[in-house]
């Protein structure tokens, strides 16, 4: 018979279902302890309160992206795959097998719920400008080899900009995948993504 999880990780993969599902406000930690299957004091002995559990579940939601960036990157072969594996990794999140059907980003569904000045809100902000940043940085890459590229001292602004659009066409089309529940819309925003390379 295999070993039972710890308590710590079967009490944030309950809280990643049923936040994801039902949304932070709405999850009590009753609701919580009894999908995981634990005593309400091991949520207790594991976080210091459910705030802390919402940070720990924001931080295990920006790990799980990174890591299916991480695989779509690792098999790009150049510089354009690489800004467009950014996108990949969108449509891999939008293709998990929820329980409840998938809401869009959880992340951003987290940080709607949360207020103005809340931590919560910063750690998803960051996680946003990181995904911009790696953007900026294979899009640096893909202009560095295109002609003419050593004439241009503007590389890395144009680069910045690219990124932000980008971002926010990545961002839009996950609000829209999210409220349709499926990945259409994020197809749709990798070739617009793929048009705008090959005009670059």
């Amino acid at each position: 018979m295999p070993a039972r999880a710890p308590a710590r990780q079967l009490l944030l993969e309950a809280a990643a279902r049923l936040f994801y599902a039902q949304g932070v406000g709405a999850t009590g930690i009753d609701t919580i302890t009894t999908e995981a299957g634990v005593a309400k004091k091991s949520l207790y002995n594991n976080f210091a309160s459910k705030a802390e559990l919402v940070a720990a579940y924001l931080e295990a939601r920006h790990e799980e992206w990174l890591d299916l960036y991480r695989a779509r990157v690792a098999i790009a072969a150049n510089p354009g795959e690489r800004v467009l594996a950014v996108f990949d990794a969108y449509l891999d999140h939008a293709n998990f097998s929820y329980e409840h059907g998938f809401r869009g980003c959880g992340l951003l569904n987290a940080a709607a719920e949360l207020p103005v000045g809340h931590p919560g809100r910063l750690a998803v902000r960051q996680h946003k400008e990181e995904v911009e940043h790696l953007l900026a940085t294979h899009l640096a890459d893909l202009l560095a080899g295109l002609p003419g590229a050593a004439a241009s001292p503007d590389a890395a602004e144009r680069a910045a900009g690219l990124a932000q659009h980008l971002s926010f066409l990545l961002e839009g089309a996950m609000a829209r995948a999210g409220l349709e529940g499926d990945d259409a819309n994020l197809r749709e925003a990798k070739r617009i993504a793929q048009r705008m390379l090959a005009g670059l």
